[in-house]
This record gives C-alpha cells, structure tokens and sequence, in this order.
C-alpha cells in the first residue's frame, strides 16, 4: 500500500525505523527485534541508507527480505550523495522489481570526514528535491514519497523560512508526506508544522521520535544531525552518563512524554527511530496506548 493512501485512513499512523545491520549476527537480532514489532501493527517500517550511499545493497536486500517475510508494509530510504544518477536510478529499478512501492527520498549524511557543504558527484544530483522528480517520473507514479522535515532548521539552510520554502518545493515535486529529524523539544516541531502550513505545506508531517538509549549515543547523534538537548532533559542525562540502563529508563520516560503531547497537538502518526530494538518501543506503544488510538490505519 502506497505511503499517501496509509496517511489518508482514518486513525493514527505509527512506523518504525530501522538501520541494515553490518554483521550475520545483527541481521539475525533484527528480524527477531522485527517479530515483536510485528505484534504492534505498525503501518510500516523503513530502512535506512549508510552515509554517502555506503550500505545501498545491504538496504535493498533487507527492504526485499521485509516485505517477503514480514507482515508489515515497508519504506526504503534512498540518497543522493556520492552517487551518480545511474546507481539511483538502478536502485529504482530494483525496488519497483521488488514491488517496493514507498521510498523517502534524501540528501543524505556526506561519507566520513566530508563537510556538512559537500560536494555533489559529477554526474550526480545536488538537492532531494531532484530526486523527488526523479522518483515521480519514474514508472509512471509507482513510488510514493516521503521527505525530510528539520524543526530545527537543515544544517545547509540559510535561514528557518528558507529551509520551509526548500521544504514546500520538494512537496510540489510530488512527495505524499514529510517525516522530521529527530528532536527532543515539542515546541520546535509545533512552531514547523504551524509555519509550514502558513505557506500552503499541506501534506501530513509526521514526527520523528528517537527513546535515549545511553547518554554519549544521544550526545553523539544529535550533534550528527544538528539537534539540540534541551536544559531539562540535560539535567537528566547528566544523572544517567555512565548507566546505560538507566538511560534507556529515562529514555522510554521522556518519549512517552514527548509522544503524549505530539498526540494532544493531532499528529498525524509518530515514527519511532528504533535503532533497531524493540523495548523502548513496546513500552512507549503501551504507555501511549497507540493500539487504540491506530484505528483502521493499520
């Protein structure tokens, strides 16, 4: 089922992220994480690209074993940096032979030790916006799209209005939804969503929820993706550096929280950042009663 017919049902739309694995072992520990998820009923799960492309076949191999294994609808990321349009267009000609119908089309996280400004390959695409176009025009509508959303502002943008009207020109290529970066402050994502629809952004923009898992993880991640820790859960962090379990508590606290009142603001659906575990997960799904609140989403 296509992205902008889940988000057209009535009922909250709930998803799950994973990354490929880089090991046998780790393949083998996600799609047992997976079979617990399963009992959820997610709408769907997606599976992410390394930086710079660095993971496109371990990708394209676990979207194909998801949606041949799993009863779960299944979204695969696609990037542009470091390729040329060739290997992109390869890869869509994989998904559609996969009966892949969903992808979120990205600029992606330059490859290791390149600049946030990097530097588009040759014969390559510079912004998602043309990888939208590309996918749209691609097997006559066979894909729908998703794109990022940044409540903080993308790192490339010049300004929080520029990055909105970059954000309203990859919806007018033709993306069905947005999914934002991660963020651990509401009131970001509420002042995006209010100012996005102030320019006539009216696609569903569904936030991006990432449970801590340990303290340096979060501490590493947002400063990868130009987040921000707020003084409060700080403060909490700070009782938990060095106790990982403690964390991953804290963690399933705070984005209960957080999803609570994403769900009082009428959220589209929440999409969880699993990092490819299931027990943050579970307890917020449970805590937040998002069974019922699914419907017939699912």
């Amino acid at each position: 089922m296509k992205l902008r017919d889940i988000y057209a049902r009535d009922g909250l739309t709930f998803s799950i992220e994973f990354f490929p694995p880089k090991t046998d072992e780790g393949e083998q520990k996600l799609f047992a994480e997976l079979k617990v998820l399963e009992t959820l009923q997610p709408a769907f799960c997606s599976v992410t690209y390394g930086a710079g492309g660095s993971t496109q076949s371990k990708t394209v191999e676990i979207v194909k074993r998801v949606r041949e294994q799993a009863a779960v609808e299944v979204m695969c990321h696609l990037t542009i940096v470091n390729q040329p349009k060739s290997q992109v267009r390869g890869v869509l000609t994989q998904l559609r032979e996969a009966g892949i119908e969903n992808l979120i089309a990205l600029a992606g996280d330059p490859p290791q030790g390149a600049e946030v400004d990097w530097t588009a390959h040759p014969d390559g695409y510079l912004h998602s916006r043309e990888l939208v176009e590309e996918a749209v025009a691609f097997g006559n509508g066979w894909f729908s799209i998703a794109v990022a959303g940044f409540p903080e502002v993308h790192p490339r943008a010049v300004s929080a209005e520029s990055d909105l009207t970059y954000l309203k020109a990859k919806v007018d290529a033709g993306a069905d939804a947005v999914v934002t970066q991660l963020f651990y402050d509401n009131d970001d994502y509420y002042r995006y969503v209010e100012n996005a629809r102030a320019i006539g952004i009216e696609v569903p923009i569904v936030p991006g929820v990432l449970p801590i898992q340990s303290a340096p993880q979060v501490r590493r991640f947002t400063a990868m993706c130009h987040s921000r820790i707020p003084p409060r859960l700080e403060g909490m962090l700070v009782k938990v550096e060095d106790d990982n379990e403690a964390a991953a508590e804290l963690g399933i606290e705070y984005a209960t929280e957080q999803v609570q009142g994403l769900l009082d603001f009428g959220v589209p659906g929440i999409h969880f950042y699993s990092l490819n575990k299931s027990r943050s997960v579970t307890q917020i799904f449970e805590n937040c009663g998002l069974g019922a609140l699914a419907g017939s989403s699912r």
